[in-house]
């Protein structure tokens, strides 16, 4: 866990206290820590249509089955 000091401006803070008492958390920090988790929820990656092609070609491509990873390549 990390610990932080934090500054923010009064209109902030009431919508922490709001999403606090809203959601029964015990403290402002997990009303951020709420937030937080929640934006990142909402916010899925967007990905490039090239890397989305790369990705495809790259999943057709044969495989080589691997019983020793290490052993197979130098590793040990």
């Amino acid at each position: 866990m990390v610990s932080a000091l934090v500054e923010i401006n009064e209109n902030t803070n009431r919508v922490l206290n709001v999403v606090k008492a809203k959601y029964g958390l015990k403290d402002k920090s997990e009303a951020i820590e709420f937030v937080i988790n929640k934006y990142i929820e909402d916010e899925e990656p967007e990905l490039r249509p090239e890397f989305i092609e790369k990705i495809k070609s790259i999943e057709k491509q044969k495989s080589i089955p691997v019983n020793d990873f290490a052993k197979r390549y130098g590793l040990n």
